[in-house]
């Protein structure tokens, strides 16, 4: 089975508690990493090198003494003394590591660089034979990906990052970007990994979808644009021979094809049934009556509904409707450059009572939230909102993505509709539902 692996300071007590978390798993893991520079140690820990190496060393037994699998970090390697990093490495192995991790904390190595260090750790290192090498890199000068490329060729079995590349900063290693390098590159790589990368996509969309962290269009691998050509002479080339511009298949990792069927307002159940069948989309009867009430919505305001179009009524539908407590009955908005727009907006609440307000704002959205704000009286600030199309045309629709705090906590809302303020409005019920569902829970 998979190994589910939890992260732990080098302390007595959050080795317990990620023991606690990952026990039951066929395959648990625990994960244990400590600063290993100058700098990490002198303004963060308050310890001396010795200090430091004795921790590493009684936190790994500890961990080894839940589970036979260990992981061990020394966080901000590449800015470390290397013989440091050497000894806590050998002394982490010594205790009963069973996976070496090498991060490159804050995004400061270049490939060649990193790759050199690989090379020297596994060399001046005398026990790193029982142990996994992996890679955790960072992306703050961009080089992420390439960094773990050069950790994978200079001895590296695992290489830890996160799907779109997300993370803090400027994010980490993007995933599919590794994998698809490892497998397009197999004359230099060598290896390869048991991904199925026809998921790829499906799971960059749902990443995308539950963080409400949007993938820019040029995103290498998953991004809007990022098998589409404009160049008259790479149109040519493709429309002669895909391979000629196109260095991987872009159906090989599940992005639906360009010449999808496309559905309209006279297709019936079956029609849609068999389209998201051949997406790969699987739901029950009560999901699959929820999308199709909400296919129809679109097809009635559109010539045509195509595999775009279907994303994004899925990821609505089957994703935030299951946690409504409040549900949009009706938003009209009147607005202009001579005047301060108003809203008027109609919810039905949680008991099933329909309580209607109205309110002016900045804007249009602005307004919009201030009178759904009046009917729910949930406290919150908006963070985030970005809007984009899903389809081309005058007719396509637009998906909203907003961001509140509300509680201390975020909460991410998504809709999509034809009309952008409708969107706005419903995303912003989706994400004060989830804080409802969430103050309940």
């Amino acid at each position: 089975g998979p190994i589910i692996c939890g992260l732990a300071r080098a302390n007595a007590a959050d080795i317990d508690a990620v023991w606690e978390a990952v026990q039951h798993a066929e395959t648990p893991r625990i994960h244990v990493f400590i600063s290993s520079s100058a700098i990490h140690m002198a303004q963060q820990l308050r310890k001396n090198k010795e200090d430091v190496l004795e921790l590493a060393r009684a936190s790994v037994a500890r961990a080894a003494g839940y589970c036979p699998e260990v992981e061990f970090s020394p966080m901000d390697a590449t800015r470390s003394d290397p013989q440091f990093v050497y000894d806590l490495v050998e002394a982490a192995i010594d205790e009963g590591a069973t996976t070496i991790n090498i991060p490159d904390t804050v995004g400061y190595a270049i490939p060649e660089e990193f790759g050199a260090f690989l090379t020297e750790l596994q060399e001046r290192v005398p026990n790193i034979h029982r142990a996994r090498l992996s890679v955790h890199c960072q992306n703050d000068l961009g080089l992420a990906t390439a960094n773990s490329l050069a950790g994978v060729l200079h001895g590296a079995r695992q290489v830890e990052g996160t799907i779109n590349g997300i993370g803090e900063r400027a994010g980490n290693a993007s995933l599919e970007e590794v994998i698809l390098a490892i497998q397009t590159r197999r004359d230099l790589m060598h290896v390869r990994t048991d991904v199925n990368v026809r998921e790829i996509y499906a799971a960059s969309k749902l990443v995308e979808r539950l963080s409400g962290m949007v993938v820019q269009p040029h995103k290498a691998i998953v991004g809007r644009n990022a098998f589409r050509h404009s160049s008259g002479i790479h149109h040519d080339g493709v429309l002669k021979m895909r391979e000629t511009y196109e260095i991987m298949d872009p159906a090989a990792i599940g992005i639906p094809s360009g010449d999808s069927i496309v559905l309209t307002k006279v297709s019936g159940r079956h029609g849609l049934r068999a389209r998201l069948e051949a997406l790969g989309v699987t739901l029950d009867d009560e999901e699959f009556e929820r999308v199709f009430g909400a296919f129809k919505e679109v097809a009635d305001r559109k010539n045509e509904v195509d595999d775009r179009d279907l994303e994004a009524i899925l990821s609505e539908q089957t994703q935030q409707r299951a946690e409504a407590s409040w549900s949009l009955d009706l938003v009209q908005v009147s607005t202009g450059d001579r005047g301060r727009p108003t809203a008027t907006v109609r919810l039905v609440g949680p008991d099933g009572e329909t309580q209607e307000d109205a309110a002016i704002g900045d804007g249009p959205v602005d307004a919009i939230y201030r009178a759904i704000n009046r009917v729910t009286g949930v406290t919150n600030q908006l963070t985030e909102f970005s809007v984009k199309a899903v389809t081309e045309g005058i007719d396509a629709q637009g998906e909203v993505t907003i961001r509140i705090e509300a509680g201390g906590t975020s909460y991410v809302g998504r809709a999509s509709d034809t009309d952008i303020l409708v969107a706005s409005a419903r995303a912003y019920v989706y994400a004060l539902n989830r804080h409802a569902a969430a103050t309940r829970g």
